[in-house]
């Protein structure tokens, strides 16, 4: 019964080497972890924070009902696909809203799928205890009722593929790869799996920091590139630092504060680019920042890039002096050839 911790991954660097059939390997999808339970006519979607999301997403209350068997407690992920036929994670956080009216609406215009990718229960049988080679042939059975917006997962044994899979499905805006082991049990609230996510780098321009909220130092360092007209746009921030790191910095960067911000980029009166710090459904307000000019550029690393920016915080990786702000450009960025998630669902809905 809700709620549940789902089992978590933790990070590593590379897909795990194991014998033959030791290791299951899945598309790691870039949405939010949901545990369905199902009772019945009785139907919740749990998050990974363990509170519900059914409110939500009702666009997928009947497929549920109708695509489950009757009692059951499936994990996977809700995805939204967008219009250019990849994973659009910014339509899927937009879900999440107060308004009910709001809600109703954005079911019909950005409908979400559910794609499941473990079985913890069956009818009376708990199937935590069992091995995850078990509960995938369990899976795959029950899956024989699913169809679309109900979806299961493609997982392989065979390591190779699954390192095409991390290269080929970048493009469809998929994360990388879950490794799981096939004798593993599920770990509720345990990172008993392994994840491996795209890293690429970056050189990006050091436009402005905010300060910690300690008040000892940077907190996180601005990041802008260039588009091709040479208009500098803000990407994401580079933070974690440590106590040490944060008054470094803060020296470093102090001589490059600008006095006069009507010379800054993101600050002179009709400025082009996305500037940082703008309100959304998060903040209310914008918040303060320091603008800086002529700050040496940055090598970052990141690991995806959604509608222009990173999609999580940067990690500051090394100051380059060697470059100009000037070539600092998003032509620099990695961009896969585009995958159509249609190919993926193909593979999901035939997947045995």
């Amino acid at each position: 019964m809700p709620p549940l911790a789902p089992m978590l991954a933790r990070a590593t660097e590379s897909l795990p080497v194991a014998s033959a059939n030791e290791m299951w390997f899945e598309p790691k999808w870039d949405g939010f972890r949901a545990v369905v339970f199902r009772d019945g006519d009785k139907l919740e979607i749990g998050s990974r924070n363990e509170r519900p999301l059914t409110r939500y997403f009702p666009e997928l209350v009947g497929p549920l009902r109708a695509r489950l068997p009757q009692r059951c407690v499936l994990d996977g992920e809700l995805v939204i696909v967008g219009p250019e036929g990849d994973l659009d994670f910014a339509a899927l956080s937009a879900r999440i809203h107060p308004a009910a009216s709001r809600i109703t609406r954005l079911a019909t215009e950005t409908p979400a799928r559910f794609v499941a990718f473990d079985i913890l229960a069956l009818g009376d049988r708990d199937f935590t205890t069992r091995p995850f080679s078990e509960r995938r042939r369990t899976l795959v059975d029950v899956a024989a009722g699913f169809g679309a917006p109900v979806h299961l997962t493609p997982a392989t044994t065979d390591r190779s593929l699954a390192a095409a899979w991390f290269e080929r499905f970048e493009g469809a805006g998929l994360d990388g790869i879950v490794a799981k082991p096939a004798a593993g049990t599920y770990e509720c609230g345990k990172r008993a799996q392994f994840k491996i996510k795209h890293r690429h780098t970056a050189d990006c321009v050091v436009a402005g920091y905010r300060m910690h909220r300690s008040r000892d130092g940077v907190g996180s360092l601005l990041l802008g590139l260039h588009d091709s007209r040479g208009v500098l746009h803000y990407v994401g921030a580079a933070s974690g630092f440590t106590a040490q790191d944060r008054a470094e910095l803060a020296g470093l960067l102090a001589k490059h504060q600008v006095d006069d911000v009507a010379t800054h980029p993101w600050t002179v009166p009709g400025a082009e680019g996305r500037l940082p710090g703008a309100p959304n459904r998060w903040r209310s307000g914008v918040d303060a920042w320091v603008p800086l000019l002529g700050a040496p550029v940055a090598e970052v690393a990141y690991d995806a890039v959604l509608a222009g920016r990173f999609r999580h915080s940067a990690r500051l990786l090394r100051w380059r002096p060697d470059r100009v702000p000037e070539s600092c450009s998003y032509a620099q960025l990695i961009r896969s050839a585009p995958v159509e998630l249609a190919e993926i669902f193909g593979a999901v809905e035939t997947a045995k």
